[in-house]
Protein backbone atom coordinates (compact mmCIF):
# COMPACT_ATOMS: atom_id res chain seq x y z
CA UNK A 1 0.00 0.00 0.00
CA UNK A 2 2.79 2.41 1.08
CA UNK A 3 4.59 1.52 -2.07
CA UNK A 4 1.59 2.69 -4.40
CA UNK A 5 1.57 5.75 -2.82
CA UNK A 6 4.78 6.76 -3.30
CA UNK A 7 4.67 5.37 -6.89
CA UNK A 8 1.58 7.57 -7.69
CA UNK A 9 3.42 10.42 -5.78
CA UNK A 10 6.37 9.87 -7.78
CA UNK A 11 4.02 9.92 -11.00
CA UNK A 12 2.63 13.16 -10.12
CA UNK A 13 6.00 14.77 -9.35
CA UNK A 14 6.75 13.88 -12.92
CA UNK A 15 3.97 14.81 -14.77
CA UNK A 16 3.96 17.94 -12.84
CA UNK A 17 7.40 18.80 -14.03
CA UNK A 18 6.26 17.67 -17.34
CA UNK A 19 3.98 20.47 -17.44
CA UNK A 20 6.03 23.54 -15.59
CA UNK A 21 8.57 22.98 -18.79
CA UNK A 22 5.98 22.64 -21.40
CA UNK A 23 4.49 25.82 -19.82
CA UNK A 24 8.04 26.98 -19.79
CA UNK A 25 8.58 26.26 -23.46
CA UNK A 26 5.40 28.11 -24.55
CA UNK A 27 6.11 31.22 -22.26
CA UNK A 28 8.98 31.29 -24.00
CA UNK A 29 7.93 30.94 -28.03
CA UNK A 30 5.37 33.42 -26.74
CA UNK A 31 7.74 35.76 -25.86
CA UNK A 32 9.26 35.56 -28.79
CA UNK A 33 6.34 35.70 -30.68
CA UNK A 34 5.14 38.90 -28.95
CA UNK A 35 8.80 40.78 -29.66
CA UNK A 36 8.55 39.94 -33.52
CA UNK A 37 5.44 40.99 -33.60
CA UNK A 38 5.81 44.65 -31.96
CA UNK A 39 9.15 44.47 -34.47
CA UNK A 40 6.93 44.27 -37.35
CA UNK A 41 4.52 46.70 -36.12
CA UNK A 42 7.38 49.46 -35.25
CA UNK A 43 8.28 48.69 -39.37
CA UNK A 44 5.07 49.34 -40.14
CA UNK A 45 4.62 52.66 -38.20
CA UNK A 46 8.12 53.79 -39.80
CA UNK A 47 6.95 53.12 -43.35
CA UNK A 48 3.57 54.90 -42.52
CA UNK A 49 5.67 57.88 -41.50
CA UNK A 50 7.90 57.99 -44.53
CA UNK A 51 4.56 57.92 -46.59
CA UNK A 52 3.14 60.41 -44.90
CA UNK A 53 5.80 63.12 -44.60
CA UNK A 54 5.78 64.34 -48.22
CA UNK A 55 2.57 64.58 -48.06
CA UNK A 56 2.41 66.64 -44.59
CA UNK A 57 5.58 68.49 -46.71
CA UNK A 58 3.27 69.42 -49.76
CA UNK A 59 0.68 70.47 -47.24
CA UNK A 60 2.64 72.42 -45.49
CA UNK A 61 4.25 74.20 -48.25
CA UNK A 62 0.31 74.49 -49.45
CA UNK A 63 -1.02 76.33 -46.29
CA UNK A 64 2.37 78.61 -46.50
CA UNK A 65 1.33 79.80 -49.51
CA UNK A 66 -2.14 80.65 -48.91
CA UNK A 67 -1.08 82.05 -45.43
CA UNK A 68 1.65 83.93 -47.89
CA UNK A 69 -1.30 84.90 -50.18
CA UNK A 70 -3.21 86.27 -47.39
CA UNK A 71 -0.59 88.32 -45.72
CA UNK A 72 0.03 90.02 -49.09
CA UNK A 73 -3.73 90.92 -49.87
CA UNK A 74 -4.19 92.29 -46.01
CA UNK A 75 -0.85 94.46 -46.79
CA UNK A 76 -1.80 95.74 -50.79
CA UNK A 77 -5.19 96.73 -48.84
CA UNK A 78 -3.26 98.60 -46.21
CA UNK A 79 -1.33 100.29 -48.87
CA UNK A 80 -4.36 101.26 -50.61
CA UNK A 81 -6.18 102.90 -47.28
CA UNK A 82 -3.29 104.79 -46.81
CA UNK A 83 -3.20 106.27 -49.89
CA UNK A 84 -6.61 107.04 -50.37
CA UNK A 85 -7.35 105.65 -53.86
Amino acid sequence: MNEARAFRTAERKAIKKVREAELSAQATLATGLAAQARLEAEKAEALAKAHAAPRDASLAAEKKAERDARYAARKAAKKIRRRGY
